[in-house]
């Protein structure tokens, strides 16, 4: 196992490697980083094709695909597998973390190692390093709330169960992102961690989309841009009170707002002040290639 992956920061898969050093040069001359991301697609098993050739676009649009959680609809293994044939034809790194939908069916172990055998990323508060540049930390998150109206642990011991496994993945948000040692980190999640993303849905349900604890550790790490899905009739883009731009990724809006067929395309430009001509251990695997 290498010190990357011991450390909690996933390396890239000997196919990754092999796409990233054909594009490294390329990326170098442009300065940019270029990030696809998306999630609430929901493939069943009879989605055959849908989504396949529509996710092929990405080899030649982005440098990596996000994939912010609830691929399938219940999260059964045969789901996962159908949502997997979707992604055959993408060349470049995938990252995703599990959504909701992902859990439902009781497999999600399963549907993990489905998505890691194709050669996805599966983030829950693990990080991926792309580039000496751009890091990818991440984990489902959860409910919760958001400001004055975030639910306590207080009163009955369900509830204070409740409110700790929200904590818990406030946690994992803040270790997969100290992990990262990229000049610039990039955040998924499939749950909002901001209001301001969740606007347009109904009101009442507002506490089961989201909490703002997410939103502490996106400041605290100068986040980048962090990107999440679950909230179908959210709205696309708010800030964190940082300025940390947050994108709700989630498929119905993005078609509904005309901001992606497929998926939401941003576009991180590197500045002149950091390094673009040194290899990583992640990219080069050791190597001087």
């Amino acid at each position: 196992m290498s010190d990357q992956e011991t450390a909690g920061v996933q390396a890239p898969s000997e196919y990754d490697a092999r796409v990233l050093g054909e594009r490294r040069h390329g990326d170098r001359r442009r300065r940019k980083v270029r990030i696809a991301a998306v999630g609430d697609f929901h493939v069943g098993e009879e989605d055959a094709g849908v989504y396949r050739s529509l996710f092929a676009r990405a080899n030649v649009e982005a440098d990596i695909l996000l994939l912010a959680g609830d691929l399938t609809r219940r999260g059964t293994p045969a789901e996962m597998r159908a949502a997997v044939a979707e992604l055959a034809e993408v060349q470049i790194p995938i990252a995703a973390v599990l959504g909701n939908h992902d859990f439902e069916a009781g497999h999600a172990d399963e549907a993990c190692a489905i998505l890691r055998e194709r050669g996805v990323h599966v983030l829950n508060g693990d990080a991926f390093q792309l580039n000496e540049w751009v890091g990818i930390a991440g984990t489902k998150g959860f409910v919760g709330g958001f400001g004055r109206r975030t639910l306590t642990a207080f009163g009955e011991p369900e509830t204070k169960a409740f409110v700790a496994a929200s904590l818990d993945e406030v946690q994992k948000l803040e270790l997969s992102l100290q992990r990262l040692r990229t000049p610039i980190r990039v955040a998924l999640l499939h749950y909002a961690p901001i209001a301001a993303t969740v606007r347009g849905e109904p009101e009442q349900i507002f506490p089961f989309l989201g909490t703002d604890r997410l939103a502490e550790p996106l400041d605290r790490y100068e986040v980048k841009v962090a990107f999440h899905g679950h909230a179908h009739v959210g709205a696309l883009r708010g800030e964190t009170i940082g300025g940390v731009p947050v994108f709700n990724v989630a498929l119905p809006l993005l078609r509904r707002e005309g901001a992606g067929e497929m998926y939401f395309l941003y576009e991180i430009p590197i500045p002149d002040g950091l390094p673009g001509e040194a290899e990583t251990a992640v990219l080069s695997s050791g190597s001087t290639t």
